[in-house]
């Protein structure tokens, strides 16, 4: 009981006021399947880094609604809209492609600041250093707790010329035979996976900085051969040798702290500047809240919900607030609504219990719910980033009650 306090505590003090993520880790390619958005529909999602968000509103669905406890998560979202609607294309690359920019105070000062509204710009002045390159971690990516860790990761691999020789041959190989072939020549397995790094895979610290807390972390130890540090490893291997990395810019950024213009997520691509300028950012709007909260303040129906993993948390930390979420969802939901979600684990059981009420009748949360396990299961294999244990989508059937 002790050591699971102290654990909720180290990742509590990681996570409040810390900006956690500075990119988001789901794949929006394996979204837009699931997602089937249309011209009508209106999206709910977890905030995160708010690339997904920018990449659905690529989409047109009508709305798109970023909601995340953290306001810190809202404020790179907000950041991205403002420097999207009033820099060029060359400024918005140079900021969130490669992370920092020469001119990046007198950008902030001069046309970023003036258009943000005052609850986000404390949070910029407080990070202005985070773009300008003058940190020893350079790269906006290497910033934040996720960003700490990248950049810990980073320093790993330069400490071998050979591993850090083996990472950049992977990540600019022409085809996965070749990936295979340089994995396979450099050994990296032996390179990348010694001793110390097995000990640190295995820290809740570690994983804290990585947004994963010990719930999640115990999850995949119940339920992974070898656990967690095992988990993580055959993740990597498959991702080195089974996906193509020339176009898997989740790797790319993680592993050198930058994109490329041919491999970056849809939002910083030239042909989508002016499509996001005229208009489509109007879609989008940011806010601080729980996903429950939210709901029960909207009051507009939601068609299209995505729930990232953090239902997960609420699982072992508050399971009387997932059942909560699960009535507002199923509350505010369409008759035509789906729900994508992923998870640490192998396998979700902890959904279908729920029990939530609809017209004063109470039933179970499996009972509305049509999985689309074909679908799930194919893009599951496909999913670039590769760090979870399983991927749901369903769509919400109300009168099934």
């Amino acid at each position: 009981m002790g050591f699971r306090w102290l654990s909720q505590r180290c990742f509590n003090a990681i996570h409040q006021s810390n900006l956690v993520y500075n990119t988001c880790w789901e794949d929006p390619h394996l979204d837009r399947q699931a997602l089937e958005l249309r011209p009508s529909d209106t999206v709910c999602l977890i905030t995160s880094a708010g690339c997904n968000a920018l990449d659905y509103a690529l989409q047109q669905p009508a709305e798109v609604h970023a909601v995340d406890l953290n306001p810190l998560q809202n404020a790179l979202l907000e950041l991205k809209i403002t420097a999207i609607r009033y820099l060029d294309h060359a400024d918005v690359f140079q900021l969130f492609g490669l992370g920092r920019h020469p001119d990046w105070r007198h950008l902030y000062y001069d046309q970023l600041r003036p258009n943000l509204a005052k609850r986000w710009c404390w949070v910029w002045d407080r990070r202005i250093n985070f773009f300008d390159g003058s940190h020893r971690r350079r790269s906006f990516y290497f910033r934040g707790t996720s960003g700490l860790f990248a950049w810990l990761i980073n320093r790993y691999l330069d400490r071998s010329a050979e591993l850090r020789s083996a990472v950049t041959a992977l990540l600019n190989a022409d085809s996965i035979e070749h990936q295979r072939e340089i994995y396979s020549r450099y050994d990296v397995d032996r390179l990348l996976f010694n001793r110390p790094m097995r000990w640190m895979l295995r820290r809740d610290t570690t994983m804290a900085m990585l947004g994963v807390p010990r719930s999640q972390r115990m999850q995949i130890e119940r339920q992974y051969p070898g656990g967690i540090a095992e988990f993580i490893q055959d993740r990597i291997r498959h991702v080195f040798q089974n996906t193509s990395l020339k176009q898997n810019y989740f790797w790319r950024v993680y592993l050198t702290g930058a994109y490329t213009p041919q491999c970056c997520p849809e939002y910083l691509k030239r042909e989508n500047h002016g499509r996001l300028r005229g208009g489509l950012l109007d879609r989008i709007t940011t806010h601080t809240s729980s996903i429950s909260q939210f709901l029960r303040d909207h009051d507009g129906a939601i068609s299209r919900f995505v729930l990232l993993d953090h239902m997960d948390w609420l699982y072992e930390r508050s399971p009387e607030a997932l059942q909560l979420e699960w009535q507002a969802i199923v509350n505010r939901a369409t008759d035509s609504a789906r729900v994508l979600w992923r998870s640490a684990a192998m396998n979700v059981d902890f959904v279908d219990p729920l029990e939530v009420k609809i017209d004063g009748r109470s039933t179970v949360v499996g009972q509305l719910l049509r999985y689309k396990s074909d679908l799930s299961s194919r893009l599951h294999v496909a999913d670039r980033v590769n760090t979870y244990g399983s991927f749901y989508i369903a769509d919400l059937q109300k009168d099934a009650a």
